[in-house]
């Protein structure tokens, strides 16, 4: 189906106005992109970022516009010009796009990647190569994080090559697409349980893991952030886990440390990532602090991963 694509440019003054008279007009659905609300977002989420894509920061530098769509048909361009009366100081910027165009085109980028020694991923609409002896995890990651092309997720599949040997009980905080707990599953372990602050994590994640012959009996996910919510947390500490995951930030793992010090079994390995360059000795002090010792460590990229292990007490 094909898309009449309506882009109006305003002030983050007028933006409140302008929204409120279109929706009076029967517009719904708006898009608002405001460099204001961005750089608010930012700085109310700050504990979540620690490094913005700086093609991004330079997209939406002074921007702030209201982006609607209207079917391209009779009565949808019927509508536009009943709107272009209504709003005679705006300029209305169209262009028309079919659904495919923002539902499939990310996809000609996303290949199928080998990754360290034991797994080939593989998108859900391609066909997959020659694996070699490879574990092929087949991913479909949606808008959700976790596709296995960033260095931090590379770092942390190449880190449970070593860590899962068969029968572990694995646990991913901040599961994301549920890459690396399928990831471990296929490695052999025992099972999986996840957990994001995105609430369409848990049904990306069964229906990455369901794509890969994996069912409930194995990966269990919830929503909710670990930090702050007491009851995700009792659910996870029902079990001592041989591995855990964290691929998120620094500031985030440094908070999770403490706990993950208590989820862990003896001998288990906590593998986290998503530290960039600079962060590296403050994460590796926070750790040593929780009780840890840096078993291996990795960089790529200008991000660090970190494979820890349980101080031994005398």
């Amino acid at each position: 189906m094909q898309w009449l694509e309506i882009t109006i440019n305003t002030k983050s003054e007028r933006l409140d106005a302008l929204c409120g008279h279109l929706e009076m007009l029967g517009i719904t659905g708006l898009v608002i992109e405001d460099e204001n609300e961005y750089r608010t977002f930012l700085e109310q989420n700050r504990q979540y970022w620690d490094y913005i894509d700086e093609e991004l920061e330079r997209s939406i530098a002074g921007v702030c516009r209201v982006r609607f769509y209207l079917a391209d048909s009779g009565d949808g361009r019927a509508a536009l010009t009943r709107l272009a009366a209504a709003l005679p100081e705006e300029t209305l910027h169209v262009r028309t796009v079919r659904d495919e165009d923002w539902e499939n085109n990310w996809k000609q980028y996303y290949r199928p990647i080998f990754v360290g020694n034991r797994l080939l991923i593989v998108p859900q609409w391609e066909e997959a190569p020659e694996t070699g002896g490879r574990c092929v995890l087949r991913l479909d990651p949606g808008l959700i994080f976790g596709t296995g092309t960033h260095a931090t997720t590379q770092m942390c599949l190449c880190a449970l090559e070593n860590s899962v040997r068969g029968g572990e009980h694995v646990l991913d905080l901040g599961c994301g697409s549920g890459i690396l707990g399928i990831a471990a599953l296929l490695f052999g372990a025992a099972d999986c349980v996840g957990c994001d602050i995105d609430p369409k994590a848990p049904k990306v994640v069964l229906e990455n893991a369901a794509l890969n012959g994996i069912g409930t009996d194995r990966m269990t996910v919830y929503a909710g952030d670990v930090l702050s919510d007491n009851a995700l947390s009792e659910k996870l500490t029902v079990r001592k886990y041989d591995v855990v995951l964290a691929n998120i930030v620094a500031d985030v793992i440094i908070g999770l440390a403490p706990g993950v010090r208590e989820l862990l079994a003896d001998g288990g390995d906590f593998l986290c990532s998503g530290i960039i360059d600079g962060r590296q000795e403050e994460v590796k002090s926070a750790l040593r602090a929780s009780g840890f010792r840096i078993a291996d460590e990795y960089h790529q990229d200008g991000w660090y991963a970190y494979r820890c292990q349980p101080q031994k007490t005398v």
